[in-house]
């Protein structure tokens, strides 16, 4: 099935294991908290925006989240949202 054709459930569903299976733990824990916490309530453009974050290198989202190297712009308010998970 292509993205296209994915009915929501099942996108969230995506969603929810792509962010709590990153290969560093530290970004499995902040992701799926997020994920948990927000993906119910994105609409499709907000829903996007995540999916093109998760196939960002999990280094560099580590150092965006936690603010050690600001985030690109396309992702800065959604890093930012990320950030306060814990907060």
């Amino acid at each position: 099935m292509t993205e296209q054709m994915e009915t929501r459930e099942n996108r969230l569903k995506r969603l929810r294991m792509r962010s709590m299976r990153r290969g560093i733990k530290e970004m499995d824990i902040l992701l799926s908290a997020f994920a948990d916490a927000n993906l119910d309530g994105m609409d499709a453009a907000r829903l996007d925006l995540y999916d093109r974050l998760l196939h960002e290198n999990d280094q560099d989202l580590y150092q965006w989240v936690t603010g050690q190297v600001g985030a690109p712009d396309v992702f800065r308010d959604l890093v930012h949202d990320i950030s306060q998970t814990y907060q």
